[in-house]
């Protein structure tokens, strides 16, 4: 009963996800990509200013007006940027999507009923809160997003480095507080223990924002300050829709599912009625 219980929330929190992922897309297609053409065009402009000189300076050693055939060409894209932009964004957004919703859900799973009497909606919630805190605001806090080809391609397998290990600090921190809180519950109450949780995760995320090291070059110091700006608004408010949208699809879904389980005589049990509809 409880394993087809958790696989009936998985397929739920995937399909939770897609249509997450959908809403998703929509905002980062209509917000998103402005500011990604914008930083390009920027990338390009720069380029071109710094293969100005240097191709004078080859034009007059090869004695004629015009370059080297081979450094005139432009490196030719695997994927043009209309694809990236639709299809590309598209389908990483979807998998995105159904991949973070399957794994809310198994954290829904675990976290229902343990976190007090909250309904599987509220907890639901919960749950999109706390992935969206541990999962993205908090590493973005720390390594905020950053355009594409603004940045020092050399150290991207850095950055991405400590993004990641940021996310797993996060989420471990995320987990500790939970366990702390549920430890002072019985001693101090719900309410002063949850305070006291979240203080501990606020103080613990600070000590980790400290002891690892600040990202110096994600962003060159000539990039547009405003567009760099409109771009992490945008990452922001894809990631808030996306979980937002998810915590509200997934607590109708987890609701249906669980107002109809089986209890172990085999009947279905139903959701309580309220008093007035008892008579």
């Amino acid at each position: 009963m409880y394993a087809s219980t958790v696989r009936g929330l998985l397929v739920r929190g995937m399909l939770a996800g897609l249509i997450a992922g959908l809403f998703a897309f929509a905002v980062a297609y209509a917000v998103g990509e402005p500011p990604v053409r914008g930083s390009i065009a920027v990338e390009e402009a720069t380029a071109a200013k710094e293969a100005a000189p240097a191709a004078g300076h080859a034009a007059g050693h090869s004695g004629h007006g015009a370059a080297p055939a081979a450094a005139a060409e432009e490196e030719e894209e695997l994927v043009s940027r209309p694809v990236q932009s639709t299809v590309g964004l598209a389908t990483g957004v979807l998998v995105y999507g159904v991949a973070l919703g399957g794994i809310a859900s198994l954290a829904f799973s675990f976290v229902l009923g343990r976190v007090g009497g909250f309904s599987p909606r509220a907890t639901a919630a919960l749950t999109a809160a706390g992935a969206f805190t541990t999962v993205y605001f908090v590493p973005f806090l720390k390594y905020p997003a950053a355009p594409p080809a603004v940045g020092n391609p050399d150290t991207i397998g850095q950055r991405t480095t400590l993004f990641f290990l940021m996310i797993l600090l996060s989420v471990l921190l995320g987990v500790g507080a939970i366990i702390l809180g549920r430890r002072l519950a019985p001693p101090l109450g719900n309410w002063n223990a949850t305070l006291a949780a979240g203080a501990g995760f606020v103080v613990a995320t600070g000590l980790a924002f400290l002891v690892l090291p600040d990202n110096t070059d994600a962003v060159k110091p000539e990039f547009p300050a405003a567009l760099l700006w409109e771009f992490r608004v945008a990452s922001v408010s894809v990631q808030v829709v996306m979980w937002a949208v998810f915590g509200v699809v997934f607590g109708v879904l987890a609701q249906r599912l669980l107002a109809h389980r089986t209890d172990p005589a085999g009947t279905e049990a139903t959701a309580p009625q309220p008093a007035s509809a008892l008579g």
